[in-house]
């Protein structure tokens, strides 16, 4: 029997939202945002185990969070590394290759996730390495040149905007974390495709997908699940 897994990476710092807390303990609706965030991702894949991943000095708070606010739904937790990639791999180590099946990573800051969304990834899995969500980059985009400053348009018509939650093939995300974790690894469709796992479907995502960044974000966040 396989198990499903679903990594919720909240280590980071959320040092841009400018708050005394990491965004995701920010309150969302009257409650931390990482709370709104297990909930949508337990109800998309009630069987999966689902694994937080913390840095150790919030061990503490999130447990007092949970008892505050009666928050009952299982999860375990895991510390973080320096950076997301580590963080990641730290999760991935308490998870059997042998036994797992889909893996799932997802930003803890993305509190809208929706069941039809994840439907499509899990849908888009078989036949690849992994499916993960984009949309459309609406923007105009320039490229600049660090060396003078200078820049150029680029053709937003070939770019996407990548979301999470992202969906692997369990082993063969464990198999491509075993690698050098590089700086550059900003997701981790990076990882896999440095592995040599390129076999990754684009699948549509959600607008209302969105991660909360600045604190404006936080009202959008509760307008957008005021509709789901």
């Amino acid at each position: 029997m396989t198990t499903d897994c679903i990594i919720v990476v909240a280590a980071g710092s959320g040092s841009r939202y400018g708050a005394d807390l990491p965004k995701q303990f920010c309150p969302l609706g009257g409650r931390p945002l990482l709370m709104t965030t297990l909930e949508r991702l337990a109800a998309c894949a009630p069987q999966a185990r689902l694994i937080v991943v913390l840095s150790k000095d919030m061990f503490g708070v999130w447990a007092d969070m949970c008892r505050e606010q009666s928050f009952k739904l299982h999860h375990e937790i895991f510390a973080g590394g320096s950076s997301r990639a580590e963080s990641v791999r730290n999760a991935l180590r308490h998870i059997d290759p042998a036994t797992t099946g889909w893996i799932a990573v997802h930003d803890a800051a993305r509190p809208v996730v929706t069941a039809d969304m994840f439907a499509r990834l899990l849908d888009a899995l078989p036949g690849a390495d992994g499916a993960i969500p984009a949309v459309a980059v609406t923007d105009s985009l320039r490229v600049v040149d660090p060396s003078d400053g200078s820049s150029r348009s680029v053709d937003r018509s070939t770019l996407r905007a990548v979301q999470t939650p992202q969906v692997f093939h369990g082993r063969l995300l464990i198999a491509a974390n075993d690698r050098e974790l590089l700086p550059t690894f900003t997701d981790d469709a990076s990882v896999m495709e440095a592995a040599g796992y390129t076999r990754l479907r684009l699948v549509e995502g959600d607008t209302r997908n969105i991660k909360v960044t600045n604190p404006g974000d936080m009202a959008i966040a509760e307008m957008h699940l005021a509709t789901l």
